[in-house]
């Protein structure tokens, strides 16, 4: 049997870090997952609001670096709860408990972006290409003695 699950993207709030009254730390949120395919009528893709739970360092590690509108990559599994609400209700919930959490943009990025927000200004200068080559400077001279 397999339950494995990769999901990518954007926290819409703030992780909530808790403890088990055993001192076991664990944070939640949640990730606005964007589908691949965009919608017939409106030609719009749709959203899909995942919750996530986390466990002990993972947990600790998502509440101290992530933050509303950061991109997550989260690999984990897929656990269904069956629980009973105040009225007696039978209720199922579904939600990702993570294994392993990873920045999906830098910190560059995450900046400029809140959730919902676009990623780079309408009028500021597209810097992703040129600050690629920032690190790198002309030859002076002949470059005829190169190997390559």
């Amino acid at each position: 049997m397999l339950n494995r699950i990769v999901l990518m993207g954007r926290l819409t709030r703030d992780p909530e870090l808790r403890s088990t009254q055993s001192g076991i730390p664990v944070a939640s949120f949640t990730l606005a997952v964007d589908r691949d395919f965009k919608n017939r009528e409106t030609g719009e893709k749709q959203t899909d609001f995942i919750d996530i739970v986390a466990w002990r360092n993972t947990a600790e590690f998502v509440s101290r670096y992530f933050t509303k509108g950061r991109m997550a990559v989260v690999e984990g599994r897929l656990q269904i709860r069956d629980w009973t609400d105040r009225d007696g209700n039978k209720r199922r919930s579904a939600e990702v408990v993570a294994d392993n959490v990873y920045f999906g943009d830098s910190r560059r990025d995450s900046d400029n972006a809140g959730y919902g927000a676009p990623r780079y200004a309408e009028n500021a200068p597209d810097t992703r290409v040129s600050d690629a080559g920032a690190a790198f400077s002309e030859l002076a001279g002949d470059d005829s003695d190169l190997p390559f």
